[in-house]
C-alpha cells in the first residue's frame, strides 16, 4: 500500500512541476512576442536610398513596446507602397510627395481611387537636376528647346518632373528634336557617347551616376528658378525649392551654387495605427536624427525640427500630437 501512495505522490509532483515549466514557457513565449503588433515597412528598390533607410530605421522603431517586429519590405517604391496601404500589406512606407499628392486627389495613376493618404514624418528632397553637356549650348532650362533630352522611363517620377517642367516652359516632347526615355545609367551612356544633350535626374543628391558622368565630362547643371520655378509651384504644391550649395563635397563640389526645386520624400502610416504608437515612433525617429548614429546621407540632410513643415498630405493624429508638443508644427 505505501508503495502504491509513493507512486502516486511521484506522479502528482511530475504533473505539477510539467504544469508550471509550461507555464514558465508560455509566460517567456509573452516576454518574446510582447503586446505589440507587427509592422510592414514598405521601401523600394534594393539599390535604392528608401530600402537602406527602412533598415537603419528597423531597429529604431523595434525599440517601441508598441512594436513586436519590423519586416523591412523591397517594394516598386510610392506607388506600389500606396497601393499596398490600401490593402493593408503595409502598415509604413516611404512615398514621393507627388504620388502621395495624387492620391489623395484620386488623380494620376489614382485616377478615380482617392486613397486616405497620412504622414509621419517629412524627409529628404529628391531633387529635380537637369544636367546638360559643356558643349550642347544649353545654359538655362529654356534652353532645352530643340534639344536632344533624356527624361526618365516611361511612368517614372522622373518622366513625371520633366513633363511638368516643359509644360511651365510651354513645351512639349515635339518641341525637343530627340526624347529618350532612358534610365540614369543609360542616360549618361548616351551623353557620354554624344547622343543625348542633356537628362533629368530626379533624385536625391548626390546622384551617382551624374558623378560618374562628372568624372572624364565637363557638364552643366541647369538652373530652374526664378519665374519658371514659381510656376511650377503654384501649379504643384509638393514643389519646393532647392539649393545644391557651391564647394560641397558632399554635392559635386560644385563652383558655383545651383537653385533647382525638389520633391519631398515622406514617411506615411496606416490611418488604422493607434495615436499611441505613432507618436512613439515619430519621438522615436525624432531623437534618432538628433543623435550621432545616423549613417545614411540622406538622412543627414534633414533638419529634425522642420519634419512638419510643408507636408501636402494630412499628418496622422499621434505624429500631430508629438509636433505640437515640440512647437513645430507649422
Amino acid at each position: 500500500m505505501k508503495k502504491y501512495l509513493v507512486l502516486i505522490c511521484m506522479f502528482s509532483i511530475i504533473i505539477a512541476l510539467s504544469a508550471c515549466g509550461e507555464e514558465e514557457a508560455a509566460e517567456h513565449s509573452e516576454e518574446v512576442s510582447g503586446d505589440g503588433q507587427p509592422i510592414v515597412f514598405g521601401t523600394g528598390g534594393t539599390s535604392g536610398t528608401y530600402y537602406p533607410i527602412g533598415g537603419a530605421l528597423k531597429p529604431i522603431f523595434e525599440e517601441s513596446d508598441y512594436i513586436n517586429n519590423v519586416t523591412v519590405e523591397s517594394t516598386g517604391a510610392s506607388v506600389a507602397n500606396i497601393q499596398n496601404m490600401q490593402d493593408g500589406l503595409n502598415q509604413m512606407s516611404i512615398i514621393m510627395s507627388d504620388v502621395g499628392y495624387d492620391a489623395l486627389q484620386g488623380k494620376g495613376q489614382f485616377e478615380g481611387n482617392q486613397v486616405d493618404v497620412q504622414a509621419m514624418a517629412g524627409m529628404y528632397q529628391n531633387v529635380v537636376q537637369v544636367v546638360a553637356t559643356a558643349d550642347s549650348g544649353i545654359e538655362a532650362i529654356e534652353d532645352l528647346e530643340g534639344k536632344r533630352v533624356g527624361v526618365g522611363k516611361v511612368g517614372s517620377g522622373v518622366e513625371q518632373s520633366a513633363k511638368k517642367v516643359l509644360e511651365v516652359l510651354g513645351l512639349s516632347y515635339d518641341d525637343l528634336s530627340k526624347v529618350t526615355h532612358t534610365g540614369y545609367a543609360d542616360s549618361v551612356q548616351e551623353m557620354k557617347n554624344g547622343n543625348l544633350d542633356a537628362a533629368f535626374f530626379t533624385s536625391g543628391v548626390p546622384n551617382s551616376n551624374i558623378t560618374d558622368l562628372m568624372q572624364q565630362n565637363e557638364v552643366v547643371f541647369v538652373e530652374i528658378n526664378g519665374e519658371i520655378a514659381k510656376k511650377l509651384m503654384e501649379a504643384y504644391p509638393f514643389y519646393k525649392e532647392f539649393t545644391i550649395p557651391a564647394r560641397d563635397e558632399a554635392m559635386y563640389n560644385l563652383d558655383r551654387k545651383v537653385n533647382t526645386v525638389g520633391i519631398q520624400n515622406i514617411i506615411t502610416v496606416s490611418p488604422e495605427l493607434s495615436e499611441d504608437l505613432v507618436y512613439d515612433l515619430t519621438k522615436r525617429y525624432y531623437d534618432y536624427l538628433g543623435s550621432e548614429e545616423v549613417s545614411i546621407s540622406a538622412l543627414k540632410q534633414l533638419d529634425r525640427d522642420d519634419l512638419a513643415e510643408g507636408l501636402v498630405v494630412p499628418i496622422h493624429s499621434g505624429a500631430k500630437k508629438f509636433y505640437e508638443e515640440q512647437g513645430i508644427l507649422k
